[in-house]
């Protein structure tokens, strides 16, 4: 069993649940999600961490009944304590064995292909997809058939004001597991310390996608993979360009 229970769920919804009304968060299109079966929800990372789609398992747990599984940073296999809390929330650090029982109960995975590399930038690159080459969720997504449904809006990358590329500096001074080294400002002052600006969220969710799925699809054929990859990313980037634009008159 691999499900969100406990203390650290109760403080996942309550945090999360409190900035859902900081952030005005609202969600347009959420219905792919609340239909039969499980999916792998495949999002942008806004920066410096990826609160909509933290704020999208709260809303999907009130509908749904369960906290979506994330694939976490390799972080909350290394730094203290941090195990404990990844499994009171149902989450992985990767294809882990138990996501194969959540997939048979029907239960959504999220992930975030562009991770800390796409997160921690600078002011210079928002809402940029950037995954490069990264398949790992696209073979997730095969090997537990799961129809990928695509993620990101706006506002995320205006919380904080991003000072540097934290990824590559992380990279340079050796910080451990991998951890980003990012500046940001926020509303109060200098990132961890500070609030986030009060900005309006919105996310938008796409159409399944489902190019991986199709008979004979061989996961063995890298142009092939790409090409899914390439599909995935362009939708998620669509999502993006779409949910800056002109606000919709409706919202779900």
């Amino acid at each position: 069993m691999m499900r969100a229970s406990g203390l650290p769920l109760a403080a996942w919804l309550s945090f999360f649940g409190l900035l859902r009304r900081y952030h005005r968060y609202e969600v347009v299109n959420l219905e792919p999600l609340l239909r039969p079966g499980a999916k792998l929800i495949v999002g942008y990372h806004g920066r410096p961490l990826a609160v909509d789609l933290c704020m999208l398992t709260v809303t999907l747990h009130e509908q749904l009944g369960y906290l979506p599984h994330g694939v976490a940073h390799g972080a909350f296999d290394h730094l203290p304590g941090m195990r404990a809390v990844a499994d009171g929330l149902g989450f992985v650090t990767g294809d882990d064995p138990r996501l194969e029982a959540a997939v048979a109960r029907g239960e959504h995975v999220l992930v975030q292909p562009g991770g800390t590399r796409e997160g921690c930038r600078s002011f210079r690159h928002r809402y940029e997809v950037s995954w490069g080459e990264r398949l790992g969720y696209l073979r997730l997504a095969i090997r537990h058939g799961l129809p990928i449904v695509p993620v990101a809006g706006r506002g995320m990358d205006d919380a904080y004001l991003g000072l540097n590329d934290g990824y590559a500096l992380g990279r340079r001074v050796g910080m451990p597991a991998r951890l980003p080294l990012w500046l940001g400002v926020g509303a109060t002052g200098v990132w961890p310390f500070s609030l986030p600006f009060p900005v309006r969220m919105t996310q938008w969710v796409g159409e399944p996608l489902t190019r991986h799925l199709a008979p004979g699809f061989d996961v063995g054929d890298r142009e092939a993979m790409l090409e899914a990859h390439r599909e995935v990313a362009g939708a998620v980037q669509a999502l993006l360009d779409r949910a800056r634009g002109p606000r919709p008159e409706s919202m779900a």
